[in-house]
């Protein structure tokens, strides 16, 4: 008897702590963390060659800087492999984008893109560095008359003739100074 009445208040027990636990989470489903959904993604590959030639460029700088709604996203960097070619897939759908590329010997590129689709290729083709545009003169077209890289002051290559000195001709050579003669002391 003592047995059953204990096991009806352990269960009498059990159901109240289980409704007033219930009560207790449910007040919290409504002011839960405010969980915000990361923007959707496009996938963007972007493909780097020579304009001459059309031949990929194998390490070059591929630089990714988003802006969404105005706000810049920050930038990205990425190298091109051994096919010229750089992907990324974390630039947010429907933002701006300017890609600019950086490759040894070749005129820097930068260009503004709109991502509208989950996936996007761009191909980039390098122009060598030109002639730079100057107001008083018209460059547009002209190649460059420096070639790539750091330009050094040219230096001669043969060394510059000796100095003549007096010492050195061969007429003071010949001539050498007499020599005193000593006479012996008696």
């Amino acid at each position: 008897m003592l047995l059953r009445r204990y096991l009806r208040l352990s269960a009498l027990f059990c159901v109240t702590f289980a409704s007033v636990a219930s009560n207790a989470f449910a007040q919290d489903h409504s002011r839960g963390r405010k969980y915000k959904s990361p923007p959707e993604t496009s996938h963007i590959e972007v493909e780097v060659v020579r304009a001459n030639n059309g031949k990929p460029i194998p390490n070059a700088a591929v630089i990714f800087n988003p802006e969404k709604d105005g706000k810049d996203e920050g930038n990205l960097e990425i190298k091109t492999g051994p096919d010229g070619k750089a992907a990324i897939d974390v630039i947010p759908t429907g933002s701006k984008l300017r890609v600019q590329v950086i490759a040894g010997g070749f005129a820097t590129f930068a260009e503004d893109y709109m991502v509208d689709s989950a996936t996007k290729a761009i191909s980039i083709k390098m122009l060598r560095p030109r002639a730079q545009v100057s107001a008083y003169v018209d460059n547009s077209g002209k190649a460059s008359e420096r070639k790539p890289g750091v330009q050094e002051p040219v230096r001669p290559t043969t060394p510059p003739p000796a100095s003549v000195t007096p010492a050195a001709t061969p007429d003071a050579e010949s001539k050498t100074p007499p020599v005193p003669e000593t006479k012996p002391n008696l």
